[in-house]
């Protein structure tokens, strides 16, 4: 197992910046942004663009990598790929589509999505129409070698009323979409905030864990007791604010890591643990994102056999 991080949480840095970093602090893989480049979006970045990528670009990364020791775990672009407006889930389709053949290049072994949600249909209608999308996605990536690998976060702001909006939150809808030809991209924050063992609940799928990220998180009782499960109903400006819980970096949550990491090395995993930066307290600017990512890297990096 190797430990990296996804590059989305430096968003102004380069590609090149970010790898000289993460050499210097002993990181050992990358999972590379790769949104389109579309203005300032929270928690996204182009660090690779798909458009116009070639060999002679390939050949540029690649080397930027192998002169730094590093690995290119994955590529990340994480959009609803069941968005209701259709010509943005055939944009969005279609740069999955595009980072496929960026990876093949690469000899990146994965492209990160999520399977998303129309929040104006029914999740049984949700499954049937990704059940005739995802196959042209799955299809075409077998046909690369490269896996398509599905966060299990439950993006609950991408729903009106604060329910799921990624339909991949959840062991049951896991072996759904294994049947799809997808994998999982673990990670267990969101298990955990929904009350599920992220421990147990990965166990009989390690298999299908094609790639991992390490994000904690902090959950307030109290604050549950007031607003419960589906968070703040009256006044909630912000869609991603449900007012009980939230994401910190390895180390300073309720995750636990020495479970987690053994679950995965029990069940034959060693590919990469990416940790996923969006710690609102060691957030706001470079240093201290950097920050977070060395007290992410001093609580991961014992659990990990050398």
């Amino acid at each position: 197992m190797k430990l990296g991080f996804l590059t989305a949480c430096l968003p102004g840095r380069s590609l090149e910046e970010i790898v000289g970093w993460a050499s210097r602090h002993q990181f050992e893989a990358l999972e590379v942004a790769a949104w389109p480049d579309l203005g300032n979006r929270p928690f996204t970045a182009t660090h690779v663009k798909a458009e116009g990528f070639g060999v002679k670009d390939a050949d540029r990364v690649r080397r930027l990598f192998n002169e730094h020791d590093l690995t290119l775990s994955s590529l990340a672009f994480y959009d609803n790929n069941l968005h209701p407006d259709p010509d943005e889930r055939r944009a969005i389709n279609d740069h999955v589509m595009a980072l496929i053949d960026v990876a093949a290049l690469l000899g990146c072994p994965t492209v990160g999505t999520f399977v998303g949600r129309d929040p104006g249909l029914s999740v049984s209608d949700n499954l049937r129409a990704a059940e005739n999308l995802f196959p042209r996605l799955v299809d075409h990536a077998g046909e690369k070698g490269v896996k398509l690998v599905i966060e299990n976060c439950v993006m609950e702001g991408w729903h009106p009323d604060g329910y799921p909006g990624n339909l991949a939150y959840s062991p049951e809808l896991w072996e759904w979409m294994f049947d799809l030809g997808l994998f999982l991209n673990y990670d267990p924050s969101h298990l955990l905030w929904m009350g599920i063992d992220p421990v147990e609940a990965v166990r009989p799928y390690v298999d299908k864990v094609a790639h991992a990220q390490a994000k904690d998180i902090q959950i307030f009782p109290e604050k549950r007791n007031r607003y419960g499960w589906p968070g703040i109903a009256v006044g909630r400006e912000d869609p991603w604010n449900v007012g009980w819980w939230r994401y910190r970096v390895p180390g300073l949550g309720e995750v636990d890591w020495v479970r987690v990491v053994d679950a995965l090395y029990e069940g034959g995993f060693d590919g990469v643990l990416s940790v996923e930066h969006e710690d609102p307290v060691w957030g706001g600017s470079e240093a201290r994102i950097e920050t977070g990512l060395e007290v992410a890297h001093r609580t991961l990096r014992p659990l990990i056999v050398a």
